[in-house]
């Protein structure tokens, strides 16, 4: 038997491949297990190193921290979005006056490094003797970066539907923009949604770059209170709260496209056929 993309492993491959995932995990337990007992080893699950987290005021600037994250990656994610859409329709034109100018973006953002669009947005105006905070620059580089991706996902999602479906469409005399808009777009937004979801899961996670310029987001913040002397230096255990407090908000938001993709996809309506007519030869006229 084969599936679409591969053959189906036979029992000796389904055997080593169940053989290979258990020695896997093994290794994973076991690698997490030293590592663990390298941090008590060396104090870092003392209760002075998380005694400040008790306190309400530490609390806070985490919260602070947090919601600065969110309040970036979510600006971020929405113009990510739009600047996409609009590359992606730029490259989807007929018009060669289109498709030249948002390709070279799209090329020359995905080849540039987010750290450096960065700097770009945050050190430029101040070459220029303007005053920039923290934040827009940050934004600034998210959206370009994750717009000239989403662009190239939006772009595949389009192509991924069946041509006929827009032939069809054309035949009728539907215009370009509701031939996109009602015909391919929610077709394609259903394909599209695990890549999407999983660009703005790296959009958020790359929003503790904003640390490099200051920004008081959730690694910022995470590194404040973790150089604090009294309380030994606890750099392990602030990155370790940081880091499930990523870890949940990324499993939160890849569970809700899971939720959303599911309710999509379950919320189409099922094909309906006629019901077959059954043949007969009586026309209800006499038989002679």
């Amino acid at each position: 038997m084969s599936n679409i993309l591969y053959d189906l492993p036979g029992p000796k491959a389904r055997l080593r491949n169940r053989v290979l995932s258990i020695v896997s995990l093994v290794a994973i337990v076991a690698l997490l297990v030293y590592i663990v007992m390298r941090f008590n080893d060396t104090g870092q699950f003392e209760s002075i190193k998380w005694q400040q987290f008790q306190y309400a005021a530490i609390q806070q600037q985490l919260l602070d921290g947090y919601l600065t994250t969110l309040r970036a990656a979510g600006v971020a994610a929405v113009l990510a979005l739009i600047f996409g859409a609009v590359l992606a329709t730029g490259r989807l034109s007929d018009h060669g006056y289109f498709t030249g100018p948002t390709t070279l973006i799209v090329e020359l953002f995905r080849a540039i490094p987010l750290l450096v669009l960065i700097f770009f947005a945050y050190y430029g105006p101040i070459q220029l003797g303007y005053k920039v905070g923290p934040f827009w620059p940050l934004v600034i580089g998210l959206t370009l970066y994750n717009g000239a991706v989403l662009a190239e996902i939006f772009r595949a999602g389009f192509l991924a539907v069946a041509k006929g479906q827009s032939e069809a469409a054309y035949a009728l005399g539907m215009r370009k923009t509701q031939v996109m808009m009602s015909i391919l777009l929610p077709q394609a937004i259903r394909a599209m949604l695990p890549a999407i979801v999983s660009q703005v899961v790296v959009l958020l996670k790359d929003t503790a770059l904003g640390f490099i310029i200051q920004l008081p987001e959730l690694l910022y913040v995470g590194k404040q209170i973790g150089g604090r002397l009294p309380f030994g230096l606890p750099y392990v255990p602030s990155y370790l709260i940081v880091a499930a407090i990523y870890i949940s908000t990324c499993g939160l938001l890849s569970a809700f496209a899971f939720w959303l993709q599911k309710r999509l996809i379950g919320g189409r309506r099922p094909r309906t056929t006629a019901a077959p007519v059954p043949l007969t030869t009586d026309t209800g006229a006499p038989v002679v």
